[in-house]
């Protein structure tokens, strides 16, 4: 048809039509503003200059930094189903706890148009409240992951950036002692150079000496959150704001920390007590509450502090253990307990990495018994005492980390998806046998009816309703946009069932054409030929258009099809709001359950196709006529035809649920479904004449010879 070739020809013009390059990627800076700060923590009112060294900005309390706000798609490349990131502003406190989560912009076609972008919203902002602590500990697996139907692709890539984000800023500041990842340099020294001394204020002021502070109301207000009743009957004697414990640490096997803090004589009694590979840290405490308690004995182990750092825990016995007299520090507070710990050498400790001294503070419950909670105090050595960093990574590791854990997130959606992928792998294998073999499927058109209205049912049921993996041309828009943008296969790996049955109806256009999909894996095709089907049953009649109009309203799907992707070359979001012309995000995806003009539109077409069969596949399918383009290059014809069709017999074109058989006699694979249906009547002795007549020829010669009967046979065989 010249008007195919036209349309063909105009598709592939339009294909090598040069993209317009998208504009610079958002950073933190662009988002900002337009945030408030008292959603990222409690009783925050500003946010800081975002830092020179690392796209994170402080939000601040009072002038006081009570978090760090950073935007995930600034540290992890993950991208959503559309191909781009999806952007999410959080924001984590110094314990390395998610304070606050926005999303702030995304593109994802399935919550553009579809799921209501609050409750994608409400899911995200969900996250706060995690501990990256844990999270880094399990690799990110240590929440449950809440899912929306109908987004779980969407979902699992924010729950990743989000995740993955949280836990590279936290290990970049040092939040929660989770110490950065080793970046297969050397590791930080300490600068020997550094060796002047300070006062107690300087040194408080750099993070030398860091503080865990806690009064009586807010002990008593942690034990009565963990809702032991015993622990809350009895409180903390005193007022609130009496000192339960205020307990400082330093790291003083550092020269210059060590001189300030000890003086020149006792740093050097330090420097002749640790061994090669040893340092020290000095704790100091005041309060009703000890941090050495009274329970350790000479030998024993100091079990209400503990030093963690990475993986590695640290208890101090006795002999690791000296009193210090005073503090030499000028302007140095009073303390009640000052005591200096040895970390031996195979503990692997690391004074260029941040580390916490834990606190166990325990609750008499009973007689003996106790209940116990733990406070973290969070330290890190200030730059000024460690050697210049090693060259950052270069570029190519760094893509190289960001590629495999891209990797590692689809790999794990198609290891939660086991059960999907088998069965859709069976789904595959039935009916390519059923095509392979297909003179043996419908010889008997009973059997036949049976099996292809029952695999439709689960085509619909189980692809569509259950596992959403319904194909769309918005697909085919993003590929395009991704071949011409930069080729990656992550994207299209996140949605198993979709990436496999992409990957069958390219096998498929080698052998079939298009109809091995439309006809019988398209959920909405299902639909559409199974509500039909129970119409005819229920004597709805059935409409045959004039074959000249049917035959002109063929490109109408064509023109739809080149409209979208002429559209989605200048703006893929423009092209997905169009494309909302497939039904299938209403019907199959959401299950009807939307804004009522979608509702309407998705029943107009299937109360359409009660009387004309499959009518949106026929006239209006962008997926179909995308499909159709290049299912020309199909190979084989698998189709059986006699020379009669089309002159004189017309059964086949009669009776083609779609109107694919052109009164001539030759199969369009253009508009051909591989419904097989032409086969069964092919094979039919009641209604296919050429079949019929074989047959009375059969009978006629009933009482011929032995070898005469073999040899029309032959002859009829031939025929």
């Amino acid at each position: 048809m010249p008007v195919l070739r036209f349309l063909i020809t105009l598709a592939l013009v339009l294909l090598l039509a040069p993209i317009p390059r998208s504009a610079k990627a958002e950073t933190l800076a662009d988002f900002l503003p337009d945030l408030d700060p008292a959603a990222f923590a409690e009783g925050a009112d500003g946010f800081g200059a975002i830092r020179g060294d690392l796209p994170v900005a402080p939000v601040t309390a009072k002038g006081e930094t009570v978090a760090w706000a950073f935007l995930t798609s600034d540290f992890v490349g993950t991208t959503g189903y559309s191909g781009k990131p999806i952007h999410v502003v959080a924001a984590i406190s110094p314990e390395a706890v998610l304070t606050g989560v926005e999303l702030v912009k995304h593109s994802e076609p399935i919550v553009l148009i579809g799921i209501p972008d609050s409750k994608v919203r409400a899911l995200t902002e969900s996250y706060a409240g995690i501990d990256l602590k844990a999270e880094a500990a399990a690799g990110g697996s240590a929440h449950d992951l809440d899912i929306i139907s109908g987004a779980t692709v969407t979902i699992m890539v924010i729950d990743d950036s989000i995740i993955r984000a949280g836990i590279k800023v936290a290990r970049a500041l040092g939040l929660g002692g989770l110490a950065p990842e080793a970046q297969g340099g050397p590791a930080r020294a300490l600068d020997p150079a550094v060796t002047e001394t300070a006062d107690w204020a300087t040194l408080a002021g750099d993070g030398s000496i860091r503080r865990l502070a806690l009064d009586v109301g807010q002990i008593n207000a942690a034990f009565a959150a963990t809702g032991d009743a015993k622990a809350i009957a009895r409180p903390e004697p005193g007022a609130p704001e009496d000192v339960f414990i205020d307990m400082q640490a330093a790291l003083v096997s550092v020269p210059a920390i060590g001189r300030s803090l000890l003086g020149e004589a006792e740093y050097a009694n330090l420097t002749n007590w640790l061994g090669e590979g040893e340092h020290a840290v000095l704790i100091l405490g005041r309060g009703r509450y000890s941090f050495k308690g009274s329970g350790y004995v000479r030998g024993g182990i100091f079990d209400r502090i503990q030093l963690i750092q990475g993986d590695s825990a640290v208890r101090f016995f006795d002999k690791q253990h000296r009193r210090l007299g005073v503090v030499a520090a000028e302007g140095a507070p009073s303390f009640t307990e000052l005591d200096i710990f040895k970390i031996p050498a195979d503990a692997g400790f690391d004074p260029a990495e941040p580390f916490r001294i834990q606190l166990l503070a325990q609750r008499a419950i009973g007689a003996v018994e106790k209940t116990f909670l733990t406070f973290d105090l969070d330290y890190r050595l200030p730059e000024r005492f460690l050697l210049p960093a090693a060259a950052p990574a270069t570029e190519a590791s760094a893509a190289a980390e960001e590629a495999a854990a891209k990797t590692a997130l689809w790999q794990r959606i198609w290891r939660d998806r086991t059960v999907e992928i088998a069965a859709l792998g069976v789904m595959l294998f039935v009916l390519t046998a059923a095509f392979f073999f297909q003179v043996q499927a419908t010889r008997d058109a009973r059997a036949f009816l049976w099996f292809r209205m029952g695999f439709l049912t689960v085509t619909l049921v189980f692809i569509g309703w259950y596992a959403n993996a319904q194909l769309s041309v918005v697909n085919l828009m993003a590929l395009a946009g991704s071949l011409r943008d930069g080729f990656t296969w992550d994207a299209f790996l996140l949605d198993p069932l979709v990436f496999i049955q992409w990957f069958a109806v390219a096998a498929a256009m080698i052998f079939w054409g298009r109809g091995a999909y439309c006809g019988w894996l398209c959920p909405f095709g299902a639909l559409q030929e199974l509500t039909n089907r129970i119409a005819r049953v229920l004597g709805v009649p059935q409409w045959t258009l004039p074959w000249g109009l049917h035959e002109r309203l063929w490109p109408v799907k064509y023109v739809i099809f080149l409209v979208l992707f002429g559209v989605s070359l200048a703006s893929i979001p423009t092209a997905e709001k169009l494309a909302e012309v497939e039904p299938f995000k209403t019907a199959i995806i959401l299950k009807f359950v939307r804004d009522w003009p979608f509702v309407v539109f998705a029943a107009a077409l299937l109360i359409a196709g009660l009387f004309v069969e499959r009518f949106y596949c026929r006239y209006l399918c962008p997926l179909g006529a995308a499909l159709a383009i290049p299912a020309r290059i199909r190979m084989f014809d698998w189709l059986k035809r006699y020379k009669d069709c089309g002159h004189p017999c017309q059964t086949c074109a009669i009776e083609c649920p779609v109107q694919a058989i052109h009164p001539t006699g030759e199969i369009s694979p253009n508009e051909c479904v591989n419904c097989l249906h032409c086969q069964v009547l092919y094979q039919s002795d009641a209604k296919c004449p050429v079949v019929i007549r074989q047959l009375k020829r059969r009978a006629s010669v009933g009482k011929a010879p032995k070898m005469a009967r073999s040899r029309q046979d032959r002859e009829l065989a031939e025929t």
